[in-house]
């Protein structure tokens, strides 16, 4: 396989980055706070920002969509979201750091890409690190955070996403393509580039065939299989985070699975034809020219 080219974390990375940080951070009291890029964390100030985590105890680490979200004792939450190149790294007072998000060997805390620092009481600290500064941290109020995550579609692993949801999407907007309608986090949240180009592999569906032409046996089997390549994903540890440590030191990696993204060039794990890759709603898209249709 040629070099692997990193996409930004979806579902399945952040899913993996929150069990981990959940047994790490919960019941850890922040110690101390450095806010070393300001819009980081806009539209707070650093002052008020500092002021409102000191002290502060982790009661939950959860997520929506593709943002990682710390809850505090004080009923603020942390919400992250990586974008392209952010990274959430986690360094206990001794042991090895568990981190997730961009995958670059190049991981230094702090580093001159350190954007944020937390440090608990137990000497142990969380950074925020983001090379090209698109990804952002907001502490927000429970009522701010219901409305940053309302915008987002249901989950694709809760009760709220089904193949009937699915087709019924196909059927309301039939002249979009199906990649256009996976990757709209607004229909359903999570799903980024390599899961929508997975899914519609493994279901023989063309990314860019129009969603009113899929049938609802059709839409069942690719909802069928969008469940089933994001739990194998999140049980290898996420694929866009290949360098990403679990707390016990081990990696995790879902990239030998991966079917037709990244794999341009190469032949189909199935029918040995050539992987093809387009631009389609504006992102690579990989798909097999024969077993897709």
């Amino acid at each position: 396989m040629p070099p692997y080219k990193s996409a930004m974390p979806e579902l399945p990375e952040v899913e993996t980055l929150r069990r981990e940080l959940n047994k790490l951070l919960v019941g850890q009291t922040i110690k101390n706070v450095e806010v070393l890029w300001t819009k980081a964390i806009l539209p707070m100030t650093a002052k008020k920002f500092t002021t409102e985590l000191l002290g502060q105890k982790v009661e939950s680490v959860d997520r929506r969509a593709k943002m990682l979200i710390v809850n505090f004792s004080n009923g603020k939450s942390l919400v992250f979201h990586l974008k392209m190149t952010g990274q959430v790294i986690f360094v206990p007072k001794k042991g090895g750091a568990t981190f997730g998000g961009h995958p670059t060997s190049d991981v230094q805390t702090p580093g001159k890409h350190t954007r944020l620092i937390l440090e608990f009481k137990n000497g142990d600290h969380l950074y925020f690190n983001d090379m090209r500064k698109f990804g952002w941290s907001r502490l927000v109020s429970a009522t701010e955070l219901n409305t940053l995550t309302s915008h987002s579609g249901p989950e694709p692993l809760s009760k709220d996403f089904s193949a009937d949801f699915l087709f019924d999407l196909f059927q309301k907007y039939p002249n979009r393509t199906l990649k256009q309608i996976l990757l709209d986090q607004t229909l359903i949240a999570g799903i980024g580039n390599i899961y929508a180009d997975e899914s519609c592999f493994l279901s023989g569906l063309m990314p860019n065939r129009k969603a009113g032409t899929v049938n609802q046996k059709q839409a069942a089997e690719l909802y069928k299989q969008i469940v089933a390549v994001l739990k194998l994903s999140i049980s290898k540890g996420g694929t866009s985070s290949r360098n990403y440590r679990r707390s016990d030191g081990s990696r995790g990696s879902f990239v030998p699975c991966l079917m037709v993204y990244g794999r341009a060039g190469e032949t189909c794990k199935k029918c040995r034809a050539l992987i093809q890759k387009i631009k389609h709603a504006g992102r690579g898209t990989h798909f097999c020219p024969q077993c897709q249709h």
